[in-house]
């Protein structure tokens, strides 16, 4: 081996873990260059660059004293604020992988991807310490729970305690561009969640895109409204961190248009993501009452758009460059954009393809399709994934014929816009959070009153779309009722993904090689079958909302 060789692969060389472009030296270039600048600000309690890297430096050394190694998994099990950007710096700083899990999830649910990610730390906060203990008592694989807060168990570990302990023995970690930062989890439509490994390079691949698209300035301010265990909420922080401007971090829990608009007018805030159920409250909020806004640019996704909340933003907030985002985890997310001036223009359109991304539309035999003709899309890029976690077979079904399949079936218009026309994957997207109906129907056939399970999508004007059940019922089982399937979906199956309508029916209509055939929407079966609603008055009965 040579000098060269030797060097390289000595995690403890110099200069190459000083030279890496990844967001722990940016944020240790802000806090050298402009160390009492304000870095975050939650609830109106800022820390400058200087304490941000400080405070992820001492979570570091106190991960790595703990045995934490490079490559070695820490889940994050936390609302947003301000310490789960400070633990997601100190994992990566040494090498580790964070594992940020929907904490809306069942313990059940959380228990399999402590395993699946053999996750040996959780670092969670006082209101969710039951659900993670929960889960592991259900088989996680998890030994150490750092809290955020207070904890009533003797056996959690502090995590200001942790930042107290001397930080003098961080060990220097060379950690590559290409290494895995984060891994994070997507519903998959066998029914069990897939881990996408997205590398430190990925995440740099989508600050310049982010740059490139909104063109921060030096004085911006960026809300992040989504969770920060979605990758919407989390990508945020690759250009937050590349750019060095403020972040404005909002609190998850029920949503206030009119909370939203002072926070935003109070910090000054250029830019937010929203998906478009709250940007249609924000507007009448806003139109009812005038802030005075700093807004630059504002950005939507997760869900389709009307005209209606489309003209609403463009007539509420005039001269606001406004635009939709469109991508999947895999993708780091962003693939496409499409520009306010374009929204109504091309409504239901997703836009066009980021300069950083190449993709075709492909017919089953990855042969380009013709313009006007629909296809799957399919990706190549700085910011696709480096695979699934664990998941080889999988990986490469996603990356078959060399380039990642989305499963997403489109057509380009005779102007290159883009249009969503079916998925391939059989998901649902409701609020902004990903539903896959294999995982809602394995659920469901767990039920001993059910004996056959489909799951569909049904339109609704508030959430975009929401789950409905379909089912045989067992034998000897005369009625059913969502009331009835509460408890074993409480137990197996987050809140946001229960169905909101039970439809029963004799028999699952299939095809002739005995596939379940669905149609497009739930109200093609209204007619034809009795249906148990949930009440859409009950807040808690309500799909999650991103923010």
């Amino acid at each position: 081996m040579t000098a060269f060789a030797e060097a390289v692969t000595d995690v403890t060389s110099e200069p190459y873990r000083s030279r890496r472009n990844h967001w722990n030296n940016h944020v240790c270039r802000h806090a050298l260059t402009t160390p009492d600048e304000p870095a975050i600000t939650f609830l109106g309690q800022t820390r400058t660059w200087t304490q941000i890297d400080d405070r992820s430096r001492a979570f570091a050394a106190a991960l790595s004293r703990r045995g934490v190694e490079f490559g070695d998994r820490v889940m994050m099990a936390l609302l947003n604020r301000t310490e789960y950007v400070e633990a997601i710096l100190g994992a990566t700083l040494i090498g580790a992988i964070a594992v940020p899990v929907n904490v809306r999830m069942s313990p059940g649910e959380i228990a399999y991807l402590m395993t699946d990610s053999g996750a040996e730390v959780v670092v969670t906060e006082s209101a969710l310490t039951g659900v993670v203990d929960a889960a592991r008592a259900l088989g996680g694989t998890s030994d150490t729970v750092v809290v955020v807060g207070e904890s009533d168990n003797p056996d959690h570990l502090s995590f200001e305690d942790l930042l107290a302990e001397d930080s003098s023995d961080l060990p220097p970690v060379d950690v590559p561009e290409d290494a895995v930062a984060i891994i994070m989890y997507t519903s998959g439509t066998t029914g069990r969640p897939k881990g996408a490994m997205l590398t430190h390079q990925n995440f740099q691949s989508q600050a310049v895109t982010s740059i490139s698209t909104t063109n921060p300035q030096p004085g911006d301010v960026a809300s992040i409204v989504p969770p920060m265990f979605h990758i919407a909420g989390l990508a945020t922080f690759a250009m937050v961190f590349y750019r060095g401007i403020r972040a404005v971090i909002h609190p998850l829990g029920s949503f206030d248009p009119d909370v939203m608009l002072d926070t935003l007018e109070r910090e000054g805030s250029t830019s937010v993501f929203m998906v478009p159920a709250q940007w249609q409250a924000v507007c009448a909020a806003q139109q009812a009452r005038l802030r005075g806004l700093r807004l630059r640019h504002l950005s939507w996704g997760g869900a389709p758009a009307s005209d209606t909340v489309l003209n609403a933003i463009n007539e509420t907030f005039p001269g606001v460059l406004n635009m939709t985002s469109f991508g999947q985890t895999e993708m780091s997310p962003v693939t496409c954009i499409l520009e306010g001036k374009d929204a109504l223009r091309k409504i239901g359109s997703i836009g066009k393809v980021v300069p950083a991304v190449t993709a075709r539309i492909v017919d089953p035999l990855m042969n380009d399709v013709k313009p006007g003709e629909v296809g799957e899309i399919v990706y190549r890029g700085p910011t696709l994934m480096k695979g699934y976690w664990n998941k080889p077979e999988e990986t490469a079904d996603a990356f078959r014929g060399g380039w990642f399949h989305s499963g997403d079936l489109v057509r380009e218009d005779d102007e290159g816009f883009l249009f969503v026309v079916d998925r391939a994957k059989d998901m649902i997207i409701s609020g902004g959070e990903n539903i896959y109906c294999a995982e809602v129907e394995n659920v469901l056939y767990g039920h001993p009153a059910v004996a056959e399970a489909a799951v569909i999508g049904r339109a609704d004007q508030k959430w975009g779309e929401v789950p409905v059940a379909v089912v045989v019922l067992a034998d000897g089982v005369e009625d059913l009722t969502l009331e009835e399937l509460g408890p074993h979906l409480n137990e197996n199956l987050a809140r946001f993904k229960h169905p909101k309508d039970l439809v029963i029916i004799d028999a699952l209509p299939r095809n002739a090689g005995g596939k379940v055939t669905k149609p497009m929407r739930a109200s093609a079966l209204a007619a034809r079958t009795p249906v148990c609603p949930i009440d859409p008055s009950k807040s808690d009965e309500q799909p999650a909302r991103s923010a």
